[in-house]
């Protein structure tokens, strides 16, 4: 198995460099077996956003593209779905990716931030996000 690099995702992605983009092309060949790290897929969106400009729906649709082919493995891909899928409701992906992390490895029913917004969010998806001071109240 071939655990890939963001790099090779944003080559295959945006094929703006055509020598890397088909040699990224080759990596991800049916008969290549991909493994995608959850750390090169939140970095992989923080790049499509900030450096290509990318909005969440081309987001989405591209982390999707790649993580249904048929030869890639995505590590923790039940955090990766239900990440995007709060994404898509409007959560940033990185802080989906936390939470979903936090639900699915700790079986944590709780999530603490600072972040009115993300609190805000939380409730409207049933996700309970709380600020420090409410849990010591």
């Amino acid at each position: 198995m071939i655990a890939i690099d963001t790099n090779i995702i944003i080559r295959f992605l945006t094929q703006d460099d055509p020598n890397q983009s088909q040699l990224a092309e080759a990596v991800f060949s049916p008969y290549n077996k991909i493994f995608l790290p959850l750390t090169v897929f939140l970095e992989t969106e923080w790049v499509l956003r900030y450096a290509y400009r990318f909005e969440s729906p081309q987001i989405v649709n591209a982390l999707r593209g790649v993580c249904g082919l048929p030869n890639v493995t995505v590590e923790k891909a039940n955090v990766v779905e239900r990440a995007l899928r709060w994404h898509e409701n409007g959560v940033d992906l990185a802080d989906a990716i936390h939470m979903a992390s936090s639900l699915e490895e700790n079986r944590n029913n709780m999530f603490v931030t600072f972040d009115k917004k993300l609190i805000k969010k939380g409730s409207t998806l049933k996700i309970d996000v709380k600020h420090p001071e409410s849990i010591f109240k």
